[in-house]
């Protein structure tokens, strides 16, 4: 059973930091690209940075660029994606995804908050 499990979200102030982890189970992680999507009520989800199986590419969304850092571990088969100096608009749900070619696969999304 393919699964995406994100956690680290939660409420945190202006200027803080988050990080949040994507773990997956039940296909070949390393051969996967992983992405990570921010969905605020309205709007499409957007993503806001993407890493190569490898860990090699990676890119980020000019948004959070200089602010958020993405990682994997392939031996934990997780993805990671640091977050610093938040802002209130960084704020709604964050889902992974993993994508080769036209398998992709979404996590159910963990909510982030930054507010005072």
């Amino acid at each position: 059973q393919v699964q995406l499990v994100e956690s680290g979200g939660g409420l945190v102030q202006p200027g803080g930091s988050l990080r949040l982890s994507c773990t997956a189970s039940g296909f070949g992680f390393n051969t996967y690209a992983m992405q990570w999507y921010h969905h605020t009520p309205g709007k499409e989800r957007d993503m806001v940075a993407g890493i190569g199986s490898n860990g090699v590419s990676i890119l980020y969304a000019d948004s959070v660029k200089g602010r958020f850092t993405i990682s994997r571990d392939n031996t934990k088969n997780t993805a990671y994606l640091q977050m610093n100096s938040l802002k209130p608009e960084d704020t709604g749900v964050y889902y992974c995804k993993a994508v080769m070619g036209r398998s992709e696969y979404w996590g159910q999304g963990t909510q982030v908050t930054v507010s005072s």
